[in-house]
């Protein structure tokens, strides 16, 4: 369900569950949102795509994506210490970053925005309202919002 070349990948999506991971690709394929994407499967992943460590170590940091969908509740390094790592280095920090969890907690909402998250969607249970969910998400951040200059 991934693309194979992650060298140049328009959205990175956090996601542990197979299930809603596959859901929101299949939404972004559909509705033609973005060419190009990458999943991962949990915090450490993201972290080693995002700063090019091993596995990823033969692409670029240069190369970041126009927007990261994250999950709050992953294993390994939970999506709040993928967030403060994004917006900790220079290099990542003005890279658009969507929270997207089934969490309703106040305090994941404060704390991610506190951590400089762009938004904070609660994923819709219905299938209908997920896709609608999906194609809004992608359709200002791949093609309203006007990213710094640097992320392509």
């Amino acid at each position: 369900m991934e693309t194979t070349d992650y060298h140049s990948v328009e959205l990175l999506l956090v996601e542990d569950n197979p299930d809603d991971a596959k859901l929101v690709l299949r939404a972004f394929k559909k509705l033609n949102l973005a060419n190009k994407y990458f999943w991962v499967k949990d915090g450490e992943e993201a972290l080693n795509f995002l700063f090019a460590k091993e596995p990823y170590d033969d692409r670029s940091i240069d190369d970041r994506p126009r927007v990261i969908l994250l999950d709050l509740k992953l294993p390994k390094i939970s999506g709040i210490e993928v967030l403060k790592k994004i917006r900790e280095d220079k290099r990542t920090a003005t890279i658009p970053v969507v929270i997207m969890t089934s969490s309703r907690e106040e305090r994941d909402v404060i704390d991610t925005y506190e951590l400089g998250t762009n938004s904070y969607i609660v994923k819709p249970v219905a299938y209908d309202s997920f896709v609608e969910s999906i194609k809004q998400v992608g359709y200002y951040w791949l093609f309203t919002n006007i990213p710094p200059s640097g992320i392509q």
